[in-house]
């Protein structure tokens, strides 16, 4: 016989199983989500979980208040009558003197009679009392076949055993057998019975409960309907007064986004006389009044930049007369008189810092008007800094510094600015020899797969933190008393930081007071992307010794 295994589904058909788990599995982050964003959801669902709580709590409590008065007014009921039965069992039981078997058994039929006639019961059981000697008389023991499973307790049978007339009474609560297999609440109510020339005997009669308990079923499953009914009412009225009240806090967040990204133009719709149309009549004018400060201060900021820019041009014509005049005034300075020699020489100096401090007022007024680009080409980062630092050397001997240059990685073509990254290299290289003390300073070049950064260290006198907070700021100096040896503008590192920022990468600094500092410029390798994970360490890995033994880290200058 060949078995054969037949195949999950017909070709192409997709099993979803997997899928439905994954999106069972993403619901609680989705509801997470909802959560914490959303102010309309978190109160629906706290008012609809209170209103569950109320509504659980005041359930539970009518359901048992009720189930409880079912029960003892039934329990009344059953009671009154078992007593009218049992009364009416041991009149006639009084009235007779069953002496023969004949009249025995006629006894007690009528007692059955007498008993099913004054009660509602037809669960009925006659038994002797627990030492009545039975062989005594002929008066057998009765009982419905619903009775004799065990139903009636021995704790019920010693109860009653131990009573005396029909007075007293004795109830349990115990299921009774319903004819489908199956059992419904009831109660077995006791009495004992005297009979004459017979003895003791103990009557039981038992008392479905369905009907009550089918009253309690439906009053409990009334009460379920109702209560659903009521949350969801509940959950509607709360949707619409949440989406009442939500709604214009969610046109005024919008708004204020918008506002923020810079749609100055944008107002909350003004609508009625209540608080939330106060709000919006509020934020509009605040609104009104923030366009007309931002745009006062961007009027002001142009014409600033429109001044410098046009003040700096201005100043470019009679500034080359003066530059040609004083070169000519230089040129011939060994021919005049030490006073009037030393006047030109100064006059060329000033002349040359003129110069250059118009150029970078000229950077800056393009930064700040947004007009700065990049004239991109493949460079060799590390040919480009020893190219720096050919020119820096000459400055840096007669400052008693040697430049140094550790370049394990970088040896890359990158897409930058060349004049812009040289200008950046020759700011560091200055700014490091202006304080580095005449020690040596150490350019450092590394390179990963998303990044190329080049760092300048010095062992100078280094700054405190608040200084290095600043260090970028234009016309900032960390000790204006401090004699300039190399005449900078002020604006050398801001420009610097500009550049950084164009080229979407980084100028960092780090600097301890007697430790030196260390700038690191982080690029991106690949230009039009973020720069990654900086390759060379900021503080620098010598850091830590430098400010525990002073200066321990500085590397040997004959190296």
């Amino acid at each position: 016989m060949v078995s054969s295994v037949a195949p999950l589904g017909p070709p192409g058909h997709t099993r979803i199983g997997p899928f439905l788990a994954q999106e069972w599995r993403a619901w609680p982050r989705q509801l997470a989500g909802w959560w914490r964003r959303s102010l309309q959801f978190r109160t629906i669902t706290i008012t609809i979980a209170l209103t569950m709580v109320a509504l659980l709590g005041a359930g539970i409590y009518t359901s048992v208040s009720i189930g409880n008065d079912l029960f003892h007014s039934r329990l009344n009921q059953v009671l009154l009558d078992a007593n009218r039965a049992a009364t009416a069992a041991q009149n006639i039981f009084d009235a007779s003197d069953a002496s023969s078997e004949a009249s025995a058994s006629t006894l007690l039929d009528s007692a059955q009679t007498s008993i099913r006639a004054s009660s509602s019961s037809r669960l009925i059981a006659i038994y002797a009392a627990p030492g009545q000697d039975q062989g005594a008389t002929s008066f057998l023991p009765f009982a419905s076949p619903e009775l004799t499973t065990g139903v009636i307790s021995t704790q019920l049978r010693d109860e009653v055993a131990a009573g005396s007339g029909t007075q007293t009474q004795y109830w349990q609560s115990r299921p009774l057998s319903n004819g489908d297999g199956g059992t419904d609440p009831g109660i077995i109510v006791g009495t004992p019975l005297t009979i004459p020339s017979s003895g003791q005997y103990l009557l039981y009669l038992g008392y479905n409960l369905s009907d009550s308990d089918q009253t309690l079923q439906f009053v409990q499953q009334t009460l379920w309907v109702a209560g659903l009914l009521l949350t969801l009412l509940i959950a509607m009225v709360a949707w619409v007064i949440v989406r009442l009240v939500i709604e214009p806090i969610r046109v005024a967040a919008e708004t204020s986004q918008k506002l923020a990204s810079g749609e100055l133009e944008v107002r909350i719709p003004e609508k009625g006389d209540d608080i939330i149309a106060t709000l919006a009549r509020s934020f509009n004018g605040m609104a009104d009044s923030m366009q007309g400060q931002i745009t006062q201060l961007a009027d002001l900021s142009q014409l600033q930049q429109r001044f410098v820019s046009d003040v700096s041009h201005e100043l470019r014509t009679p500034l080359t007369t003066i530059r040609l005049a004083g070169d000519v005034l230089f040129d011939q300075r060994d021919s005049f008189e030490p006073a009037i020699g030393r006047t030109a020489e100064l006059l060329h100096t000033q002349t040359v810092r003129f110069e250059l401090l118009l150029n970078d007022l000229l950077e800056i007024s393009r930064f700040d008007a947004g007009s700065a680009d990049l004239n991109v080409e493949a460079t060799n980062l590390v040919r480009l800094a020893e190219d720096a630092i050919d020119q820096m050397r000459p400055l840096a001997d007669s400052a008693g510094s040697e430049l140094l240059i550790d370049a394990p990685g970088g040896h890359v073509e990158v897409e930058i600015d060349a004049r812009r990254i040289r200008r950046i290299v020759g700011n560091l290289l200055g700014n490091a020899i202006e304080h580095g003390e005449g020690r040596p300073i150490v350019v450092s070049i590394d390179s990963n797969v998303s990044a190329i950064a080049l760092s300048v260290r010095d062992y100078g006198i280094g700054m405190s933190a608040l200084e290095a907070e600043r260090v970028f700021e234009r016309f900032w100096r960390a000790d204006p008393s401090r004699k300039r040896t190399i005449g900078g503008t002020g604006l050398g590192l801001a420009i610097s930081l500009e550049d950084a920022a164009l080229h979407s990468g980084a100028l960092e600094v780090w600097s301890e007071s007697g430790a030196g500092s260390c700038f690191r410029l982080t690029l991106p390798r690949v230009h039009g992307q973020r720069a990654g994970t900086s390759p060379l360490p900021l503080p620098p890995l010598d850091a830590e010794g430098d400010a525990d033994s002073g200066h321990a880290g500085v590397p040997d200058a004959r190296g």
